[in-house]
């Protein structure tokens, strides 16, 4: 393994792990011998930015921030890496191991291009690079584009997307949205919830709303959809958020174009600070739209079989059409308590044999958890102390704060 030091061109470094310490991450290392032979070398955190401004460094063509729990606390320094390589017009690849979601979400939204867990799932480090060495696709920057235009708020956007019936992907929609409407005393932030389940869509029941025949109407007939024809369609609970339901009758999935998921997605991140959506299982022809927009899109799954064979269908499916699978943050649902060894061992091995991260463990709520459902009511207000409400309480924070610090940066 070389070290950052003049090289000639023939041998100039091509690219640098930076970590804490790069012998915790081993498969990293071998990774970058396999895909670059000697070009490459290790630096520390602090080693990274002064070698960003010497001449060595022009011939950088990315660098692997590889960084586990224990760098949490210097999330600011690792911001402050990724904000000097894109100075230089270095390509980050982050590789994190045992990282919570909120610090995930702050560092990809500082710039860095790819994410891989760690440990590295096979091959994962060279499809990395090779898709940072290709021209960004057409396709991204049609979606993306529009919703820096006009935007007052440009709110953030969260997904939640079940991956078997049963996992409780509007549950944790639901809440995640009424936790981060209740955020703060002061000054809490709009938040809007939209249930584009269009056939079995729950978020009414759960929130005891009726569904209304405007959203059927607004849905039908996005283009002239203007901030104040989506207004109607919304409606208001408990005077703090802000909720499209799934509309009245059973519509196709396929009711909906691209184009018609992009200017309400549009629309809501202009009116609203964080606009949660709660997908259906299934994929549709419009996923890809909500999927490049996410800011944060949550894969609720189980410790099943169920849950294992449908993310590793996905990993395939957006893999194979090279979409963004590394936006995916797989949230486990009534996960082993802190003792169950055996279970937590078994979550081990299904992110292993997947070659995934379970980014987000979420504890069993219990029978409180399905009567909240029926009662119309978030958990918040109907088992404040539930396990599971407190899980998705601590998330909104963390989202909000990370939101905020963001806000103050800017």
């Amino acid at each position: 393994m070389t070290s950052a030091s003049p090289q000639d061109d023939k041998n100039a470094i091509l690219a640098c792990t930076i970590s804490r310490d790069v012998q915790n991450f081993d498969l990293l290392i071998e990774d970058m011998e396999a895909a670059l032979g000697e070009r490459w070398g290790d630096l520390g955190f602090a080693e990274a930015l002064a070698f960003f401004s010497q001449p060595d460094a022009d011939s950088l063509e990315f660098v692997a921030l590889a960084i586990d729990g224990e760098d949490e606390d210097n999330l600011s320094l690792m911001g402050e890496i990724i904000t000097r390589a894109k100075e230089k017009k270095i390509k980050i690849v982050l590789i994190a191991e045992d990282v919570t979601p909120a610090s995930l979400h702050q560092l990809l939204r500082k710039g860095a291009d790819e994410f891989v867990p760690y440990p590295l799932p096979e091959g994962e480090l060279q499809e990395a690079i090779a898709r940072m060495n290709q021209p960004e696709p057409v396709a991204v920057q049609q979606a993306t584009a529009p919703l820096a235009q006009g935007e007052s708020k440009e709110g953030a956007l969260f997904v939640v997307h079940g991956l078997a019936g049963g996992v409780g992907s509007t549950t944790m929609a639901v809440n995640l949205a009424w936790e981060l409407a209740t955020v703060s005393d002061k000054d809490a932030p709009s938040v809007c919830l939209l249930d584009l389940d269009l056939q079995f869509g729950t978020v009414s029941t759960y929130l005891d709303l009726p569904r209304r025949e405007t959203v059927f109407e607004m849905l039908s007939d996005t283009s002239s959809m203007d901030d104040d024809v989506f207004s109607q369609a919304l409606q208001m609970y408990e005077e703090k958020l802000q909720v499209l339901t799934a509309p009245s009758d059973m519509v196709p999935l396929d009711l909906i174009t691209p184009e018609d998921i992009q200017r309400v997605i549009e629309t809501a991140r202009r009116n609203f600070d964080y606009v949660i959506v709660d997908m259906p299982s299934t994929l549709v022809h419009w996923s890809e739209t909500v999927l490049q927009a996410a800011h944060v899109y949550f894969a609720m799954i189980e410790l099943d079989m169920r849950s294992a064979q449908n993310a590793l269908r996905l990993k395939r499916a957006l893999q194979a059409e090279e979409l963004p699978f590394n936006k995916l943050r797989f949230a486990l649902n009534r996960a082993p308590k802190f003792t169950d060894l055996n279970g937590k061992s078994r979550v081990k091995r299904m992110g292993e044999s997947l070659g995934i991260s379970i980014d987000l463990q979420l504890p069993d709520g219990g029978k409180p958890v399905m009567q909240s459902g029926d009662h119309g009511q978030p958990l918040a207000n109907a088992a404040a102390k539930n396990p599971l409400r407190r899980e998705i309480a601590k998330l909104a924070k963390s989202l909000h704060s990370l939101g905020s610090s963001d806000a103050e940066a800017a």
